[in-house]
């Protein structure tokens, strides 16, 4: 067995209710914030007004930030950021999806530090400093995992491109999981980012530099959302599917945190950074299937193992020929939840294939994969991913 490190700092408090702790939480931490959310809707509203009315009684003053935009771009986080200094504020609070929890991030890395958010990307010489404001997550979704990972997830509209902030100061002092605030999430979005779930599970498992902890801990969470993700589509008011896909996200957070992504994520990061129209979870399912057919043969004792979480009756056959089929049964599950589709499909123009090859190899994601893939071989990925 190889050599491990597994780091986590942050308090997670997971179950029903647990939304209501976010004043007595914050409190311990500081007594100014901003809440970061994206704007305020319908279903979202009363999870807006318990959380402030709780801030309101542990004696915590707030601001309110509600300009969050699907694919944090820089100048939301500017925006942001110049409320917090304004405000002289503690702590940041991102309540959503994986983009308002990057945002608070980025936000408590600009308010604090000379430039902007841009330019203290994971590969920049200059780094966070302990300057950097605490951050408490409140996820509203079963999705991106940010709320365990010292990642966020930034996009550069002027440069048309999609980066990320990774440190260990980013890590969210406190992770609130309420699998309560995840009932009214639309269907799509509970499929795109239940699916992300997949991919950040599956990927920390198949990593060059995953451990036998992350290999448990992903395998875990692979099962659940095999399990559980269509029920939530089907039912997204079934609080124990919810509860389940909330637990499945938890763990794949953590598994990335300290293993990593792959090929997929390189190539998702660009399609984004180019074409900002499209959710994470889009990206990554439209070019997943071409994924697997290209990794599987590189991998065969794992994607065997997938075929058979898919398919107990694969049990006696081959490694080889299981992990073959694996890649058909992920497409029949891609299909059940309702994400299988391509990328015009996604109306990603054919001549972008080209500059988002370039950029799916900006990111050190596919150098992890157990295929290491060139320029070349990621625009076949692509063009394959089209129609």
């Amino acid at each position: 067995m190889n050599s491990f490190n597994y780091y986590q700092s942050t308090e997670i408090r997971f179950g029903c209710g647990r939304v209501n702790e976010i004043g007595e939480a914050t409190s311990k931490i500081g007594k100014r914030c901003v809440l970061v959310t994206v704007p305020t809707f319908k279903a979202i509203k009363p999870v807006f007004d318990k959380v402030k009315e709780s801030l309101s009684d542990a004696g915590v003053g707030f601001k309110h930030f509600d300009k969050v935009v699907p694919n944090p771009t820089t100048d939301s986080v500017t925006t942001g950021a110049e409320i917090a200094k304004d405000f002289k504020a503690d702590v940041i609070i991102g309540i959503g999806g994986g983009s308002s929890m990057d945002t608070a991030k980025a936000i408590a890395v600009e308010a604090t530090h000379k430039g902007t958010s841009w330019d203290y990307l994971f590969f920049r010489e200059t780094q966070p400093t302990e300057k950097t404001l605490p951050v408490i997550a409140i996820t509203t979704t079963s999705g991106t995992g940010s709320q365990v990972t010292q990642v966020a997830v930034v996009s550069n509209k002027k440069e048309r491109r999609k980066s990320a902030l990774y440190n260990s100061i980013l890590y969210p002092k406190v992770s609130i999981i309420d699998p309560e605030l995840m009932l009214t999430v639309p269907e799509h979005i509970s499929a795109s980012t239940g699916f992300d779930v997949f991919t950040h599970a599956f990927e920390a498992y198949l990593h060059k530099n995953t451990s036998p902890y992350i290999e448990l801990i992903a395998l875990e969470a692979i099962k659940l959302v095999i399990k559980y993700l269509p029920d939530v589509i089907k039912d997204g008011l079934d609080l124990n599917a919810r509860t389940q896909m909330a637990w499945a996200d938890t763990l794949a957070g953590l598994s990335i945190a300290n293993a990593g992504v792959t090929l997929p994520h390189g190539i998702g990061m660009a399609v984004g950074g180019c074409c900002p129209h499209i959710m994470h979870g889009e990206a990554l399912a439209a070019t997943y299937p071409e994924f697997m057919r290209y990794t599987y043969s590189s991998a065969v004792d794992k994607f065997a193992t997938l075929a058979r979480l898919f398919d107990k009756n694969l049990v006696e056959i081959s490694d080889s020929i299981a992990a073959e089929k694996s890649c058909d049964l992920f497409v029949n599950f891609l299909k059940e939840i309702k994400m299988y589709s391509s990328l015009k499909g996604l109306n990603v123009l054919e001549t972008e294939l080209e500059e988002i090859a370039r950029k799916s190899m900006e990111l050190p994601d596919y150098t992890n994969n157990p295929r290491v893939a060139d320029i070349e071989e990621i625009k076949t990925i692509l063009k394959n991913s089209y129609n």
